[in-house]
């Protein structure tokens, strides 16, 4: 097991609860912004979650080095225009944000 210290980087959890006839478009878009955002240097990991008793909740759970540029720069990039303007008709509430500072983080050893 692996034990470490967390930098000061930002994680959010973000849920969504969308609507059925949406769910296709809401995985579709939200694929194009996590596979661009994976190329910015700010970025450190993107896991989306599927609520197991429900198709159409999700929880996105997305790490970045640092809070102000995910506020100032990464929201405003291009590519995550079409899914921020869509949002409202493929959810049925508004999205719950929180944000979170890790602690520790402990991950398995691979036996390669």
């Amino acid at each position: 097991m692996e034990i470490g210290t967390i930098a000061m980087a930002v994680t959010y959890l973000i849920k969504f609860n969308v609507i059925p006839d949406q769910r296709a478009r809401f995985l579709g878009l939200l694929e194009g912004v996590l596979d661009a955002m994976r190329s910015e240097p700010m970025f450190h990991e993107a896991i989306l979650h599927r609520d197991p008793a429900s198709d159409c909740r999700f929880m996105l759970y997305e790490t970045w080095e640092d809070h102000d540029d995910v506020l100032n720069v990464q929201l405003h990039r291009p590519y995550r225009r079409a899914w921020h303007a869509a949002l409202p008709k493929l959810l049925a509430d508004d999205r719950d944000i929180t944000v979170w500072q890790a602690l520790r983080a402990d991950r398995a050893q691979r036996k390669d």
